[in-house]
């Protein structure tokens, strides 16, 4: 039985000790992940340094993305109540920012490295990620993150993670890569856009990641549009004009749903001297502000359904993606190197005997094999050597023709699974074998069980979470 290292058991009894504090109903999650992991050793889907439960983030996490001088660092700033952020109207910040509790440090900067290295953070082993994006860029890895302590109590018991200035067109990969890994974990993403720049036809680009690239997903509600600093429409008195300019961008990127928050910071916005104007502005504000503060608070629920959804969704990818995807990949390898055998084997046969035949030594070689049969330690030898040729040259084909579909699976579907691919087709797994390594009977019969008991946890959740059946809890007389 393959079992994981002592690295990612050691992170399992941190994980279990931080649920046993903060949400035990989780607890039983950790299992489901662990069986997933089981048959992900085994298949080859990933190795024993990983987990698909440490591919995801236990912790409720807010990410704040957006353009260039958009508020952000102010707004995360008045979130906290405290200057943690430089602020600008220019880009002050190059660096993703992952803002998290502890009061004994705080104030505190710390390096990329220490998110890099930290199992419990988001970012355990990003660089590693960066490294295959952009060759050295891994590295670097102070360049692109940073971590900062607060002792505010609005981030006990969750993340916050401030993205740079996001600018598309002058964007490297390695920062695109950190900026899909950070929508992606998040339970909330706020996307800020700046209302002094009401024209965003010279942001497509931007548009078109932030937006288009999410509207498909699944998560999608978890995307807040917010148009920050709109107190600038205060002196036209605009503010439809503006919303309705960046309501239009955001159409034709296909977003027809939803709406954007327009909030701005009054210890930095300009006077407005009209009072029912400005009280006008300060309640639209308000009540916006309210409405994204309660959505951070609720992340922490949002937070285990995403868990368990994540475990359902591991399990059912494993099973009706990639089993079938690496199935479909061993199956043509093996065809294609039983194939070259014959090929190779054949054209060997062909050659040899037609050279007897053109040299005249055919009856020689006839001669040859006859006197074999007389002699059974000769024909003995004689075999060893053509079965030792035989799996030479098989295993160099085996070895090629790996090397070639594992090259041709990059930027493709299956690419996901080239590791596993490899893994099936190493050099003592039978050619004949059609399913993949590992799975089996039990193996599937495990993933239903994840399956089924994700409803189980869900219903647990529901239960901590709301009171479906109305019933009241039971009282003690006392």
């Amino acid at each position: 039985m393959v079992r994981p290292d002592k690295s990612i058991v050691k992170r399992f009894d941190s994980l279990k000790t931080h649920l046993e504090r903060e949400n035990p109903v989780l607890i039983d999650a950790i299992a489901g992940f662990r069986k997933l992991d089981a048959i992900g050793y085994k298949t080859g889907l990933i190795d024993t340094d990983d987990s698909y439960a440490m591919q995801i983030s236990w912790w409720p996490l807010v990410s704040i993305l957006g353009v260039f001088s958009a508020g952000k660092s102010s707004f995360i700033n008045s979130y906290l109540g405290q200057k943690l952020q430089k602020t600008g109207n220019q880009a002050v910040d190059d660096k993703f920012t992952v803002v998290c509790y502890g009061e004994e440090n705080a104030g505190r900067v710390l390096p990329g490295l220490a998110l890099d290295a930290d199992m419990r953070f988001p970012f355990y082993r990003i660089s590693d990620e960066i490294e295959k994006v952009t060759e050295g860029e891994g590295r670097r890895i102070d360049a692109y993150l940073q971590l900062k302590v607060t002792d505010s109590e609005v981030v006990r018991g969750k993340i916050l993670i401030d993205s740079p200035g996001f600018d598309a067109d002058a964007q490297r990969t390695s920062t695109l890569k950190l900026t899909n890994h950070i929508m992606e974990i998040s339970d909330l993403v706020l996307v800020f856009f700046d209302a002094r720049h009401p024209e965003p036809g010279a942001m497509q680009d931007t548009l078109t990641h932030l937006v288009e690239n999410t509207i498909a997903r699944n998560d999608s509600s978890k995307f807040l549009f917010i148009l920050n600093q709109i107190d600038t429409a205060a002196r036209e008195d605009n503010t439809e004009e503006i919303v309705g300019a960046w309501q239009r961008a955001l159409s034709q990127k296909g977003l027809t749903a939803g709406r954007f928050f327009t909030i701005y910071n009054k210890e930095v916005s300009i006077p407005i001297d009209d009072e029912s104007r400005r009280r006008r502005f300060e309640e639209k504000r308000d009540a916006d502000m309210t409405e994204i503060e309660d959505r951070i608070r609720q992340v922490e629920v949002e937070r285990a359904y995403r868990i368990v959804g994540s475990m359902e969704k591991q399990a059912y990818t494993i099973r009706d993606q990639a089993i079938p995807a690496i199935a479909r990949l061993k199956a043509t390898w093996s065809r294609r190197v039983l194939r070259l055998d014959a090929l190779v084997f054949g054209l060997a046969a062909l050659g040899l005997f037609g050279s007897a035949i053109m040299m005249g030594t055919m009856g020689s070689l006839m001669g040859f094999i006859l006197s074999l049969f007389a002699d059974p330690v000769a024909m003995l030898s004689t075999l060893l050597g053509i079965l030792l040729v035989f799996l030479i040259v098989h295993f160099f084909i085996r070895k090629l023709v790996t090397q070639f579909m594992a090259s041709r699976l990059k930027n493709t579907p299956d690419e996901p699974y080239t590791k596993a691919f490899k893994f099936n087709t190493r050099f003592f797994r039978s050619v004949f074998s059609k399913d993949p390594v590992g799975w089996n009977s039990r193996s599937r019969k495990t993933t239903d069980e994840v399956i089924e008991h994700a409803s189980e946890f869900v219903q647990k959740l529901n239960d901590q979470f709301t009171n479906p059946s109305g019933k009241l809890p039971d009282r003690v007389d006392g």
